[in-house]
């Protein structure tokens, strides 16, 4: 039951990318240096439509992590790469080319080979404020380093970076979630009184920012497939780190489940660095096409 929650919320979160970037065709390039350009997504339905799919894909995901181990659900959300490449194809007229197609048959192999031989057990709900303290401050680190190349570069690199720093935000979410469920079990009460909620709705905000500047390039590709990669790494390592989750499949397991989810990271990799069709320069004639057909 948590991998199938997971697999529904990585659909609902490919749609979400497809609407969005959809409705954000349509604005100036969006930019954190412009707040008001981030506003005026709220007056596009499309946009709309996928934030509600968003939504719906994050009450998914946390009741898959509610089941689940934080290093078997975060991985299954690679998938959102694979489903986003048709749904960009139909909604935004993506270009999916053979590498496109290559990437995703490797992610689906790899996961598949992850859920069979990979059999994540023990860990606990919660880590010491100092273990938590030490790896909210490297992951910051990392997001600064990584935003301050963000505007420099083409449309496809600035998607990757915002996309890459949008995932580790999210996996970050995704770690924190295991403990606020915990006290939300105990009561509304229990909830308020911990860090980790505040800390989650902040690192969820923020995410889901980057992640519309990001999308506004109009790189669905490398936008989504950085994520999904960013987002597992930063899971499954806060999972290892945090909570002591481990593979506890013996021997030669864990090597084909190493190996599998290897290959589901590659595979969203060959997407994000594939050639797309359109150039960088042909956003304002596709978006007149994505107006005229909408």
């Amino acid at each position: 039951m948590p991998s199938i929650l997971a697999l529904m919320a990585a659909a609902l979160f490919a749609l979400a990318a497809a609407l969005q970037q959809k409705g954000a065709l349509n604005l100036p390039e969006l930019s954190l240096k412009s707040p008001a350009s981030l506003l005026r997504l709220a007056g596009q339905t499309m946009w709309l439509l996928g934030t509600i799919a968003l939504l719906v894909g994050y009450v998914l995901q946390a009741a898959a992590l509610d089941r689940g181990r934080l290093a078997i659900i975060q991985p299954l959300l690679v998938m959102t790469v694979v489903f986003a490449l048709p749904l960009g194809y139909m909604l935004t007229a993506q270009h999916v080319g053979r590498s496109e197609v290559i990437g995703a048959g490797v992610i689906v192999v790899g996961l598949a080979l992850f859920a069979l031989y990979g059999d994540p057990a023990g860990g606990k709900e919660n880590a010491p404020g100092r273990e938590w303290a030490i790896a909210i401050a490297i992951l910051g680190l990392a997001c600064a380093v990584l935003l301050a190349f963000g505007g420099k570069g083409g449309l496809s690199l600035k998607a990757g970076i915002y996309g890459t720093v949008a995932g580790i935000l999210f996996g970050l979410s995704a770690a924190l979630t295991k403990p606020t469920l915990d006290f939300l079990h105990a009561g509304i009460d229990e909830l308020l009184t911990h860090w980790e909620p505040y800390a989650l709705a902040v690192a969820g905000v923020l995410g889901f920012v980057l992640q519309q500047i990001s999308l506004g390039t109009g790189k669905l590709a490398p936008s989504v497939a950085t994520v999904s990669v960013a987002n597992p790494v930063v899971g499954i390592l806060l999972g290892i780190v945090l909570f002591d989750e481990r593979l506890s499949r013996p021997g030669w397991h864990v090597l084909v489940a190493c190996l599998g989810l290897g290959m589901a990271l590659l595979g969203a990799v060959v997407i994000s660095l594939a050639r797309e069709g359109a150039s960088a320069d042909d956003r304002p004639a596709r978006a007149a096409v994505d107006a005229a057909t909408a």
